[in-house]
């Protein structure tokens, strides 16, 4: 096959859910696209910005629940693309953060196509900020530590240096192993009243969120009902959470100067 024929893969980022989170290059993206690949965690208002004749396939990947496997997203957009189409890969957050931008970027180069990754606000970033919560603060924390609470094998972080790294902690995908996640915590000696967030939705009109502290969070996200998608965020600067109507935001005043 002639090089000229085949045609690019977009890896785009759309965000965490809100549609004007999108930046400008991923609607100029989105426009050029023959083909749209979307995940199921994207807002579905993005496409207005796709051509009216482009094709929409769903390879919808949601914790949980059958999820389209990896192989056979990565073997249609090579597909796609050596018919010479211009392909949309289309993930929530950033490709490049717990959205394996990497994995597939790897298979399409390996195969001669062009791809380019288009980033976008990733869950970690624009989801805390719409609950008021600054992911770094120098009065709080010394920085933002991401982390994932579902891996592959099965494994689990090394609570002991998170719980002792300074850090806030943003941990993508962490609902279902939350009291695994307390526990990890607890006994790595982070404190019981820590102030922690579960956010469902985030940056959505369905948006719902619990603030409470290390050692009641599980009941508490319990008691509200909160589903996946979900983040958690751990740490002292979860104190500015703009929550005021939610019940576990009592106490959690941000500390005086």
């Amino acid at each position: 096959m002639n090089a000229s024929t085949v045609g690019k893969v977009w890896l785009i980022g759309a965000g965490p859910g809100d549609v004007e989170l999108l930046t400008l290059k991923a609607v100029r993206a989105l426009g050029e696209a023959d083909v749209v690949l979307i995940d199921a965690l994207v807002n579905r208002e993005v496409l207005r910005f796709v051509k009216a004749q482009a094709r929409v396939i769903e390879v919808g990947k949601r914790g949980g629940c059958r999820s389209t496997p990896q192989e056979f997203i990565e073997r249609k957009m090579l597909q796609l693309a050596r018919k010479g189409l211009t392909v949309a890969r289309v993930k929530g957050g950033d490709p490049y953060v717990f959205g394996r931008g990497g994995e597939e970027v790897e298979t399409l180069a390996r195969a001669g196509v062009m791809v380019e990754v288009v980033n976008g606000i990733t869950a970690g970033l624009g989801v805390p900020a719409a609950l008021g919560i600054p992911v770094t603060h120098r009065d709080f924390c010394r920085g933002v530590t991401f982390v994932t609470g579902n891996t592959r094998a099965g494994s689990q972080p090394n609570w002991q240096v998170l719980a002792n790294s300074g850090t806030t902690l943003v941990i993508y995908m962490g609902l279902a192993n939350l009291g695994g996640i307390v526990t990890g915590l607890r006994d790595a000696g982070m404190p019981a009243a820590m102030p922690v967030a579960v956010v469902q939705n985030g940056t959505l009109p369905t948006q719902r969120s619990v603030v409470s502290q290390l050692d009641h969070v599980v009941a508490a996200v319990a008691l509200e009902g909160l589903a996946s998608p979900a983040l958690v965020i751990v740490g002292e600067v979860v104190r500015f959470a703009n929550v005021n109507a939610n019940r576990e935001t009592q106490g959690l005043l941000r500390k005086s100067a």
